[in-house]
């Protein structure tokens, strides 16, 4: 528990007055974006406000950013309605439901963090996550333009939402529509010019008062309608047994998405502010938040970029703001719900839009296709996976995708053929990127610059007696730079036996150079030191070739 750390030596006289007011802005960003992406995640408004009862805290207690701030995200908003909303069968299965998947994306950070793997997160890769953020952007903006038309909404993929939207049109409701615009134009217009001014919490406001003066309830505006007053209670979901593996599938996903954009945002600030966080600590306290949160019936949650800037732009010094803001959570829980009776539709669709807004990510994706077209591919097919599929399988073609990639890179070494640095007789360089430098006499000097494994081990041996029976005249003995390996499989080792086998049979001497300690001994019990010989392993390139330089004959004997 970090805090233990952070909080006896709290200096109150100092920080509290710059944490009371980063606090306080970050409440008032928070609550109208918590109803919103509690309606996005088709669940009650006050779910929104129960998620950040437990996440808040939850955080604050145990992460290890100063600056970071746990919340709701429109991701896990909709991956959990996504997911959900195809084997729920009535509300309250619905509420059981998006429980026990928040649970299980808890259990499951939980875990991971107990079991050091805070390096999966490096298993997306920076295009991947942007292009699913940016399908997600786009699947939630036509998701809300039924509300904010005062229109029925439709149901299937991004396209078929959108073409429901495009075909019932003639249905709009003058004053839904009005009100919604109105909200987008003062959320857009306070960013723009006001940067200062909570745009959403005025939004908020301004909705309420709006449509409790001219009862736009009655003129056709849907509003949200009463919003239970008090603290959640605290309750384990029971669901089927047969809705499990759907749900540990989308936890999966989940926690990918929530942990990598969550340790995105605590990076940032850790870099730009000068302190540690501790990945695999991160798991734990989102693991922590997100069990607390399904406890009380809230949302999935995650460390949000934006929500963290604010904290910081407001002059947060530790997680301090945090606990602030969940103290003013609770004030709202107790005596403010009833407030938003009469907040519209309209408004929260355009509170969500505003906030998706930021995710749509064209001058990446321009990025990508100037700088690594293959990428640009990649994330190309996950932003089409999740507008013209669904959204989990947008993530996966994603994830997938990119693990293929790494392993055909993996499987695909480059072995350099290496001549001496001229005027250093210790450095050698690749001869493909250095055409003018000489190769050695006699010998054939080699460089795995990736490291050996069993995918592509039948690679590299093919490839290393291909460039033996190329040269103009066979050398007397192969030399294969191993450096960058620290490990060796048992594929490995038995193709590498069978290389050593095949050059000595036509009469060529085999040798290693650099050879890791943890490689060596995997190589002794492999027997494979054995076959090549403790005097064929040496230390560097260049004492290998001055050790077998003396044995090598002239070319005209060759």
């Amino acid at each position: 528990m970090p805090v233990t750390g952070w909080l006896p030596g709290y200096d109150y006289r100092r920080l509290l007055r710059f944490d009371a007011i980063a606090g306080a802005t970050v409440w008032g960003l928070l609550v109208p974006e918590m109803i919103a992406y509690a309606g996005l995640a088709g669940l009650p408004p006050q779910a929104g406000l129960y998620t950040l009862l437990a996440t808040l805290a939850a955080y604050a207690i145990f992460g290890t950013s100063r600056h970071v701030i746990v919340a709701g995200t429109s991701a896990a908003a909709v991956l959990l309605a996504s997911t959900v909303g195809d084997i729920a069968v009535s509300h309250d299965d619905y509420l059981a439901n998006s429980a026990a998947l928040v649970l299980f994306v808890g259990g499951m950070l939980l875990a991971a963090g107990c079991l050091r793997l805070g390096f999966i997160a490096q298993f997306l890769s920076r295009p991947v996550v942007e292009a699913f953020v940016f399908g997600l952007a786009i699947f939630v903006t036509v998701k809300q333009l039924p509300k904010l038309l005062g229109i029925s909404g439709g149901s299937g993929d991004t396209i078929a939402q959108l073409a429901h939207v495009l075909t019932h049109l003639g249905d709009t409701s003058g004053a839904t529509l009005l009100l919604g615009v109105a909200a987008l134009g003062l959320l857009f217009g306070a960013e723009r010019f006001a940067p200062r001014v909570p745009g959403g919490l005025l939004a908020l406001a301004l909705g309420i008062l709006v449509s409790a003066a001219f009862h736009l309830s009655s003129h056709g505006v849907a509003i949200v309608g009463k919003v239970p007053s008090g603290l959640p209670s605290v309750d384990v979901p029971s669901i089927s047994s047969h809705e499990v593996p759907t749900l540990i599938a989308a936890a999966g996903g989940m926690l990918l998405v929530i942990y990598s954009e969550s340790l995105g945002a605590a990076q940032n600030f850790a870099t730009k502010h000068r302190y540690e966080i501790d990945p695999n600590q991160e798991l734990i306290a989102l693991g922590v938040a997100n069990a607390g949160s399904a406890f009380v019936g809230g949302l999935a949650a995650g460390g949000s970029l934006s929500q963290s800037a604010v904290n910081e732009g407001a002059g947060a010094r530790s997680e301090a703001s945090a606990l602030v803001a969940a103290a003013l959570m609770v004030v709202t829980v107790l005596v403010l719900t009833p407030l938003f009776t009469d907040l519209p539709e309209a408004v929260l669709a355009a509170l969500i839009i505003h906030a998706v807004s930021h995710l749509w990510k064209l001058k990446a994706f321009e990025r990508y296709y100037a700088e690594r077209r293959i990428e640009f591919l990649l994330a190309l097919a996950t932003l089409l996976g999740v507008i013209t599929i669904d959204v989990l399988p947008g993530l996966v073609i994603g994830v997938v995708s990119m693990l293929l990639l790494v392993i055909y890179h993996a499987s695909r070494p480059h072995i350099a053929i290496l001549a001496r640095v001229p005027g250093d007789s210790g450095a050698f360089a690749d001869i493909a990127r250095h055409p003018g430098y000489e190769p050695i006499p006699g010998l054939l000097a080699l460089r795995l610059e990736a490291p050996l494994m069993y995918a592509n081990a039948t690679l590299v041996r093919d490839r290393v007696k291909y460039l033996v029976g190329a040269s103009d005249l066979l050398p007397s003995a192969v030399v294969l730079d191993i450096g960058v390996s620290d490990e060796l499989d048992v594929t490995s080792a038995e193709t590498l036996e069978e290389l050593v086998a095949a050059l000595r049979e036509a009469d060529v001497d085999f040798a290693l150079a650099d050879v890791r300690q943890p490689v060596r001994r995997q190589m002794k019990r492999a027997g494979l030191l054995e076959k090549i010989g403790d005097d064929r392993i040496y230390l560097t390139v260049d004492d290998a070739i001055q050790s077998l330089a003396p044995a090598l004959p002239t070319p005209g004997d060759r």
